[in-house]
């Protein structure tokens, strides 16, 4: 087989200008434009926040979140757990950690649901009930929706796991997804230390 029409795996992407593989430098750069989209979602929110006549930061459940993110932090670390599985090529481990992530992030995600209900159906905080409600609803439902888009990922690199597309030396997409779900838990960690802390 010649050099030109030999497969690509693993490692071994196309690399761009830069040198850095063009599968990491594509979610790299989608990255950068996810932190300017959450950071005028996040100083939106914080300008909401200051002029809303009424704080309503007292309703929110901190001790319940607070477990929730460390639901969110236990995913994060089975991500790292599946990449470091499928470089030593234990493709069942691969899959154990993705699934265990499936689950985590599934956890968090339907206790942010639970969260809402319990606000909204309380009356005590609905995105029309103030600014802060507006804000506070914007802005977590923005990142739940990542978590959601996140699970349907983690779901689809579990069956392309399970068909053995993924070795040793071919593990690139799995390395994407990780740095895609360790950007959803570090941004997390800091909605919830503006939102639920101070």
């Amino acid at each position: 087989m010649s050099e030109a029409t030999s497969t690509i795996t693993g490692h071994e992407q196309p690399a761009s200008a830069t040198g850095i593989d063009s599968l990491k430098l594509g979610m790299w750069l989608f990255l950068a434009t996810e932190v300017m989209l959450f950071s005028a979602m996040i100083a939106g929110f914080m300008d909401m926040r200051g002029r809303s006549p009424a704080d309503a930061h007292h309703v929110l459940n901190v001790p319940i979140t607070a477990i929730n993110t460390f639901v969110l932090i236990c995913s994060s670390l089975t991500v790292a757990l599946s990449v470091a599985s499928i470089e030593q090529g234990n493709q069942k481990r691969l899959r154990n950690f993705l699934l265990l992530t499936l689950l985590f992030g599934g956890a968090f995600l339907g206790i942010q649901v639970f969260e809402y209900t319990v606000l909204i159906g309380s009356g005590e905080l609905a995105p029309w009930s103030s600014l802060f409600g507006a804000g506070f609803f914007a802005v977590t439902g923005l990142h739940g929706f990542h978590v959601f888009i996140g699970l349907v990922w983690c779901a689809l690199t579990i069956l392309k796991a399970r068909r053995g597309q993924f070795s040793a030396t071919n593990f690139a997409q799995v390395e994407i997804f990780g740095l895609y779900w360790h950007f959803v838990d570090v941004v997390w960690i800091i909605l919830f230390t503006l939102i639920y802390l101070l």
